[in-house]
């Protein structure tokens, strides 16, 4: 999938691709204001609070570097049914915004469908789960305190300036849930300065950062911190524990009353079984098992009911396989394997290369039967329906599939 913010990352990071995620702190900078305006700005985020019955911990508010209480910036809004709906209250917001003080959205893909689209993008890329999440600071209010991310994360300020603070780290690749605290900064102040619009800065997993205004004066900032969870040692041994159910060895109860010399048999029985299990189930199976069996996230599924599909984008959380074989293909993704003609091959190429495909112009292309093949898609929740909201987070950002040959 060509996106033109996965782009505009590698080239502000100087990345060739995203296998220097977590190697290191960089610091670059995207020329393209518009492309930034695209994605999000201020407006755009206090509509999206507005528009939603939020709650927290999604959408929280910080002053004097404490969180206030959600009454202080939530109400219920009572329908003439008497049914109360949380929702943020805009006046009380604005009060807030002018005193100063800083607005968290987390997950702001699960609203937007630009940033839906974007985050997308950015795990067929990374082979890794994103989610985006936004703070916009007013006046000379602070940001969080010294702290530590158990994820990898590129940061891009999108409107305003925020100054920060970045440190190694303290402890060897730290975890959320770890062996040991982590609770002493480091003293090496890796970088220290200004983010202006079109800064872009990558902070690897457990390295200390903090940011403020309490520098700068009245004015505002907004960025958008798209977070990168990487799979570690810890979550292969955990899958294989899952694996090892499928042999008998280990289904047996652990023999609690038995002679030491029993105790002995069963320890060497499950040692030999379990290093044989990791042997034939590698790291790599297990990051390919994982990107082959997410399911994908939520969209509108109609089936049809309000007229056949025009278009329709691939909505996997991560590339589909495809393999030929023979005159057969396999399509493995989302938890499916689908077994096709390898006529349908040069469509399937299309369909499933996550970005907008017309139907008419597709089955013009490549011969092939795109509205049957489409709906097959459509049911086993490979492919969507591009609707006109889906279809807006598309725009501009990536070019419509309109050629198979060249893929």
């Amino acid at each position: 999938m060509d996106h033109r913010f996965v782009q505009a990352i590698e080239k502000a990071l100087g990345w060739a691709g995203p296998s220097a995620l977590g190697t290191g702190f960089v610091l670059g900078g995207i020329d393209d204001g518009a492309l930034l305006g695209r994605l999000l700005t201020p407006h755009k985020l206090l509509d999206l609070v507005m528009r939603r019955g939020l709650n927290t911990p999604q959408f929280r508010v910080f002053q004097d570097g404490s969180e206030l209480h959600p009454n202080r910036y939530f109400h219920d809004a009572v329908t003439r049914r008497g049914q109360a709906i949380r929702m943020a209250d805009m006046r009380r917001l604005r009060d807030l915004m002018r005193a100063g003080c800083t607005l968290v959205l987390d997950e702001v893909d699960f609203f937007d469908p630009t940033l839906e689209a974007t985050c997308r993008a950015l795990q067929w890329w990374s082979r890794e789960l994103v989610q985006v999440n936004a703070y916009l600071t007013t006046q000379e209010a602070s940001g969080f305190s010294l702290h530590w991310d158990d994820h990898d994360v590129v940061i891009v300020q999108v409107a305003g300036e925020k100054s920060w603070e970045v440190r190694g780290a303290s402890r060897p690749a730290p975890m959320y849930r770890d062996s040991a605290p982590n609770n002493e900064p480091s003293e090496e102040i890796v970088w220290a300065g200004t983010l202006k619009a079109g800064n872009v800065m990558h902070i690897p997993r457990g390295y200390w950062h903090q940011a403020t205004r309490n520098d700068r004066g009245n004015g505002h900032s907004l960025h958008m911190t798209f977070g990168f969870v990487k799979r570690t040692g810890v979550n292969w041994l955990a899958w294989l524990a899952d694996q090892c159910r499928e042999q008998e060895v280990f289904r047996h109860d652990l023999d609690r009353w038995g002679a030491p010399e029993q105790w002995a048999v069963q320890q060497d029985q499950l040692a030999r079984a379990a290093t044989e299990l990791m042997g034939s189930h590698s790291p790599a199976s297990f990051l390919s098992a994982r990107e082959r069996e997410r399911p994908a996230l939520r969209h509108v599924s109609a089936q049809g009911l309000f007229g056949k599909p025009a278009a329709v984008v691939c909505v996997t959380e991560f590339p589909p396989l495809i393999e030929k074989y023979g005159d057969k293909v396999d399509v493995i993704a989302a938890g499916k394997q689908l077994t096709l003609a390898a006529k349908a091959l040069p469509a399937l190429r299309l369909l499933l290369s996550g970005t907008p495909v017309g139907l008419a112009q597709a089955g013009d292309e490549t011969g092939v039967d795109v509205e049957q093949l489409a709906d097959i898609l459509i049911e086993e929740e490979l492919c969507a329906e591009l609707t006109p909201e889906l279809s807006s987070g598309f725009t501009g950002l990536v070019t419509t599939a309109n050629s198979w040959k060249e893929r």
